[in-house]
């Protein structure tokens, strides 16, 4: 009988525990034999140190973890030592070093959240979403020293709908993690698998995402302020500030207007939060404000008052979300 091919995964994120589930559910055929993550991290309700969610799931799993700093030699000989034979990776927030890139006798490969070459980067789902893509998707990809611009094996692909929120695709993505590498590991594992090198004059870049993204900017227009509300609505979030008080929105829909300006409320409708914007304009339909619950606009506007006649500010730089 073979013995079961030995893979080691690196990565930090919740998005990968579907596939790491679907791998452990072969044990005849494969093992994982060790999990390289980033360290415990302070978090939460009194900044405690706090596992991240996939070193959670080795120690459930009684699965060998390194989580340094940042990889270096050390993991290099404990890697030669598990006698990995594949290295899979998705969310881990490391360029790897050649030393260890060399150490898998059938190679790395990485599960990034986008179609290649688009979207290489550190916010693929959410930036994909925010510029208002129809589709994005999952691509497995062979890994070199440059970020996410390795030969690409295989993609899934997966379709954005107008109800989707940041969080909700995320999950469709990390589902769809599990037939690409499904039907790619055989090949992968017995030395077959080919692959095809990416555009380099079609790749764009996407930034780390900053609590100052969620602050909407009225010199956008309507279509990109809703994107963006549903691609951050579980970070950063929207908000804008009125008389130095940060009010928190959830959800918001685009409404038809070429009379307002940028940051313009509306003052025919008392009891709506209607703002203008470079085209067209935005209802807020929920509220909240330091403190308090989220609340629709209307019993919001009740109990906060904000005048009809007021034009709200808007960051004086936003960063373009893709270069």
């Amino acid at each position: 009988m073979n013995k079961p091919k030995r893979i080691a995964f690196f990565g930090s994120d919740q998005i990968a525990i579907p596939v790491l589930n679907s791998l452990v559910s072969q044990p005849q055929s494969l093992e994982i034999c060790g999990i390289l993550t980033q360290p415990d991290r302070r978090s939460g309700r009194g900044n405690k140190f706090q596992s991240n969610p996939i070193k959670q799931w080795a120690l459930q799993s009684d699965i060998p973890v390194h989580d340094p700093q940042k990889p270096g030699m050390e993991e290099v000989c404990w890697l030669k030592e598990l006698g990995v034979d594949m290295v899979l990776i998705m969310a881990y927030g490391h360029i790897l070093r050649e030393e260890l890139l060399k150490v898998p006798s059938f190679g790395c490969y990485n599960l990034h959240a986008s179609l290649l070459p688009m979207y290489r980067g550190a916010s693929p789902i959410e930036t994909a979403l925010a510029m208002g893509e129809q589709k994005t998707g999952v691509t497995l990809m062979q890994v070199v020293p440059r970020m996410d611009a390795g030969p690409v094996v295989d993609a899934e692909i997966v379709p954005i709908e107008e109800s989707d929120l940041g969080a909700t695709l995320r999950n469709k993505i990390a589902d769809a993690c599990v037939p690409l590498v499904a039907r790619n590991l055989s090949s992968i594992l017995d030395g077959s698998v080919r692959v095809q090198a990416q555009s380099e004059s079609e790749a764009t870049y996407c930034r780390k995402l900053a609590k100052s993204d969620g602050r909407l900017d009225f010199n956008l227009t309507a279509r990109e302020l809703v994107l963006r509300n549903r691609a951050f609505a579980g970070w950063p979030g929207s908000y804008f500030e009125y008389e130095n008080t940060i009010l928190r929105v959830g959800r918001m829909v685009e409404i038809q207007s070429d009379t307002l300006l940028c940051g313009q409320r509306n003052d025919s409708m008392g009891d709506a939060l209607v703002i203008g914007t470079k085209e067209g304009a935005i209802e807020i339909m929920e509220l909240q404000k330091p403190g308090g619950k989220m609340l629709p606009a209307s019993d919001f506007l009740r109990g906060f008052v904000i005048p009809q006649k007021v034009n709200f500010s808007s960051p004086n730089d936003s960063p373009a979300l893709i270069r």
